[in-house]
């Protein structure tokens, strides 16, 4: 199989799909690799370290979107892109189809089969290839958090881990699964005082059998939502709802209600975000103020550390990508059940529930 990767447009999106040790792989088992030129600079891989793996490299996005029969990508394609692929070439990315109805719509004229990283499930009913993007997303919300409640930045001018005489930052964590626990986990670690809230009871039971009394849990309601937001420095949005729409857990009305200066960062801004007065930014323009509070919703938030995110995101996908590769499409989602679960759209179809209902549209059932 013919394995495109092209250069990611997003705005301050340095990493890309695949390392040049991932394209050697896939050479040694007999695909073709054809990368854009410079598409690994920004994560520090030049052109001559993928040719030396076997990779040849196309002067343009056009050129690797023609020979590719599977384009692999870090994120959604832009609508810029769209009209590049052809009808039975498979995108294999990040999607977030629930949040983008117009790039979802170009798609499926477009008849590809699209396959997202973060739907797809290992055999534990986990989420192998979002786990480390998760982690790495969650890790960075509350040192990015810790930066605007600077009052150069617009924040309230609290350091999250007080001084001696002082009491630390409160830090809310809305959601406990990876983005949450990565989130407390570096929380904890710089001296804040920590809240998470979260639907099941056994995860807080968990973590709080982990951190032994160094944080708060609390089960989610919308009584426990109101009280710790409102006392918040920092609230980090971590809610997932596999290839759906994110609920609203925060209102608009409660945001007015919050402390001037204090700070939002929505992780789940890429399924449509858990705050009502989230809206997508940018790594150019990352922060908003809404009554006073200033939202950071960068929906490619480890594209800023590319090194780190792409050797992790290689590390996840590359088994996936050689089954595909070597099994095709169709033998290989057929064998996975929890690969299947990625596909999201199919023959111009969409076959993830999720994304039906997120956009009301037709849902047609996969297998």
């Amino acid at each position: 199989m013919v394995i495109g990767v092209p250069k990611e447009m997003k705005d301050h999106e340095y990493r890309v799909s695949l390392t040049p040790e991932g394209a050697a792989t896939l050479r040694q088992s007999g695909h073709e690799v054809w990368v854009e030129s410079s598409a690994g600079q920004g994560s520090g891989f030049s052109d001559d370290e993928y040719r030396k793996a076997g990779a040849s490299v196309a002067g343009s996005k056009e050129e690797v979107f023609k020979r590719a029969d599977l384009i692999v990508k870090v994120k959604e394609p832009l609508l810029s892109e769209c009209h590049l692929f052809r009808p039975g070439q498979v995108l294999f990315t990040y999607l977030h189809l629930a949040s983008l109805v117009e790039v979802t719509k170009e798609l499926l004229q477009s008849k590809v089969t699209a396959i997202a990283y973060e739907t797809t499930e290992s055999k534990d009913g986990s989420l192998p290839m979002l786990k480390p993007m998760s982690e790495i997303a969650g890790r960075m919300s509350v040192q990015i958090g810790a930066q605007y409640l600077e009052k150069i930045n617009g924040g309230r001018g609290v350091l999250l881990g007080g001084v001696p005489g002082v009491e630390p930052g409160k830090v809310v964590v809305l959601g406990a699964g990876i983005v949450g626990s990565s989130a407390i986990r570096i929380a904890v670690g710089m001296g804040a005082q920590v809240t998470v809230i979260n639907l099941d009871v056994e995860r807080l039971r968990h973590l709080d059998d982990q951190y032994q009394g160094r944080i708060i849990t609390r089960a989610a309601s919308s009584t426990t939502i109101e009280k710790a937001v409102c006392s918040a420095d920092l609230v980090i949005g971590a809610v997932l709802v596999p290839g759906a729409k994110a609920p609203t857990l925060v209102s608009r009305s409660l945001v007015s209600r919050m402390k001037p200066g204090s700070v939002i960062v929505d992780v789940s801004v890429d399924q449509g975000g858990c705050v009502e007065t989230t809206k997508p930014t940018t790594h150019s323009a990352p922060v908003y103020v809404v009554d006073g509070v200033v939202h950071y919703c960068v929906a490619n938030m480890p594209g800023i550390v590319p090194r780190t995110s792409t050797y992790a995101l290689t590390n996840a996908t590359l088994p996936y990508l050689l089954r595909l590769a070597s099994d095709g499409v169709d033998r290989a989602i057929h064998a996975d059940p929890g690969l299947a679960k990625g596909v999201n759209l199919k023959n111009g179809k969409i076959v993830h529930r999720g994304v039906a209902e997120a956009h009301g549209l037709p849902f047609t059932p996969l297998l």
